[in-house]
């Protein structure tokens, strides 16, 4: 008898139906496979237009100010301080050797690829501490308004986990040198009051980086850095005061060297035994930490050079700080957690070589700094 009176579906019909279902499931897939080639590609350009723009902005600033310096016909023209060129500047060299090493650095400069955006400001300077501010700004002021998508952990789509961890990491180097403003470098002592300004600041990037609204929270960070900007202006016009103290850059570095021993236990536990998408989570967080602690510690060598001189610090700093340079231009395509043993590459485990060096040499630091305080 036919099957066609009593409504029961053929081998036939049900082989059809079995094959159009596994149809869509491939087509859901490769659309996703394309979704993510696309982010990968805007992303990959974002970074380099970004760079690119940067790269313009520090050299169009070096004009302008060089021959507004030119026409003033002051003497004091302001340091230049350049990235990612960390080693101190030797000031005892012929013109041959100094055109010689120019030479070398441009050679270095075309070879080294940099996908991370250059924070430090073209022009410091050095002794009011408005070098050291600019470079605490820099960092997160470009991942709110430079950086492609803008501010992107609180997003409702979250397919960036990958910016998203390193914004988080950024924030945290912001928060924790806020405090550090806050608290030690705009005051004398524990009796002194707070400036009004960094105060708030520090209180506006405390919110929590994935809230939504009400208020949001790229605009509580975009509030804590116009509050430091406005302590900026205090500085210019000696309405308030940067101290230069042993006891006042102790606490950063301390606060600094703790962070990184948070990013090297994320980055060396579990080697190998977890999945690509959580370790490339640890991966990019200590990426904006190193890209972040690395700008404002480069500032800090300038602002603090010859206290940090006096204890034979600036080859230590400068170490610690090239150390970060490597770990924030790490790029591989794909993170992988091959085992320790294994034939994949552990990204991880790379990344936490460059840590624990910047760790180190930040430990030795304030070993030599609370030395001269006890």
């Amino acid at each position: 008898m036919s099957n066609e009176g009593n409504g029961a579906e053929t081998p036939a019909e049900k082989k059809g139906g079995i094959l159009a279902s596994k149809r869509f499931i491939l087509i859901v897939l490769i659309t996703l496979v394309l979704l993510w080639l696309v982010w990968t590609i805007l992303g990959f350009f974002d970074d380099r237009s970004a760079q690119k723009a940067a790269h313009q902005a520090e050299e169009t600033a070096a004009s302008d100010h060089t021959a507004a310096a030119e026409q003033e016909g002051g003497d004091n023209v302001p340091l230049v301080l350049k990235t990612p060129s960390h080693a101190p500047k030797k000031t005892d060299g012929t013109s041959a050797q100094n055109s010689s090493q120019t030479a070398t650095n441009a050679a270095n400069k075309k070879k080294k690829k940099v996908a991370v955006p250059t924070h430090a400001p073209a022009f410091v300077d050095p002794g009011k501490g408005i070098a050291f501010v600019t470079a605490c700004i820099a960092p997160l002021d470009y991942e709110l308004n430079e950086r492609f998508w803008g501010w992107r952990p609180n997003d409702i789509l979250n397919v960036t986990d990958n910016v998203n961890n390193f914004q988080l990491g950024v924030l945290e180097v912001t928060r924790r040198t806020s405090v550090a403003l806050a608290e030690n470098l705009s005051r004398t002592g524990s009796t002194d009051a707070y400036v009004p300004s960094l105060e708030s600041a520090m209180n506006c990037f405390m919110i929590n980086p994935r809230q939504y609204w009400f208020p949001t929270a790229e605009s509580k960070y975009q509030e804590g850095l116009d509050e430091m900007r406005t302590y900026i202006k205090l500085l210019k016009t000696g309405e308030a005061r940067f101290y230069k103290r042993v006891d006042n850059l102790v606490p950063l570095f301390r606060a600094f060297e703790s962070m990184l021993g948070s990013c090297d236990e994320n980055l060396v536990k579990d080697q190998g035994d977890l999945s690509t998408f959580k370790a490339d989570n640890y991966f990019y967080y200590s990426k904006g930490v190193a890209s972040a602690m690395g700008t404002i510690l480069e500032a800090a060598s300038v602002e603090f050079s010859d206290l940090i001189a006096s204890i034979q610090g600036t080859d230590v700093l400068h170490h610690a700080i090239t150390a970060l340079d490597h770990t924030a231009h790490m790029e591989p395509w794909i993170v992988f957690e091959g085992a320790p043993d294994g034939i994949l590459a552990n990204h991880r485990a790379n990344m936490a070589a460059h840590i624990s060096h910047a760790r180190f040499y930040l430990g030795v630091l304030n070993i030599a700094l609370t030395g001269n305080i006890q």
